[in-house]
């Protein structure tokens, strides 16, 4: 299967329990300590959170998004891509239609964490305006690191 290099051919709409098993292949390819399908089961029918995926026509689910929203303020959890399609801007179009939503429910400021080592992601944050605030010191594991704490006002 060809793949086209544009976001543009995915569709972002919120996580159905049938995504889950596809969401979990892309977290466990992802993370290290990944969550697990009861996890995001039981997020998604919760008020406080918003999960998304972007959709590929013939690929299925490629990425997906996780906002905890709490006030005025949201924590973005994760936010992950099929390797194959990393960097061809699915993860950017999701967040632009989380933080749409972050704002119609009154969400102010959005943080999150991430591994200091991650180059990549940390690049997206800084592009979408988020700026460090904090460190936390040995928040992961496997291997142990450092997160970055970020912070975005919309």
């Amino acid at each position: 299967m060809e793949r086209v290099d544009t976001a543009a051919d995915a569709t972002m709409r919120p996580m159905r329990a049938e995504d889950v098993d596809a969401v979990i292949g892309i977290e466990n390819r992802q993370f290290t300590s990944p969550w697990d399908a009861s996890t995001f089961l039981d997020l998604i029918d919760r008020p406080s959170a918003e999960l998304w995926v972007a959709e590929h026509p013939e690929a299925g689910v490629i990425a997906y998004a996780v906002l905890w929203c709490i006030v005025d303020q949201g924590e973005l959890a994760n936010v992950a891509v099929r390797p194959e399609y990393a960097g061809l801007g699915y993860a950017r179009r999701l967040l632009d239609g989380m933080f749409v939503l972050a704002k119609g429910r009154g969400i102010e400021t959005v943080f999150l964490e991430v591994r200091s080592s991650n180059a990549r992601a940390t690049e997206l944050y800084r592009s979408f305006g988020f700026t460090d605030v904090g460190r936390r010191k040995n928040y992961y594991e496997k291997p142990r690191e450092d997160a970055v704490v970020m912070r975005l006002t919309l």
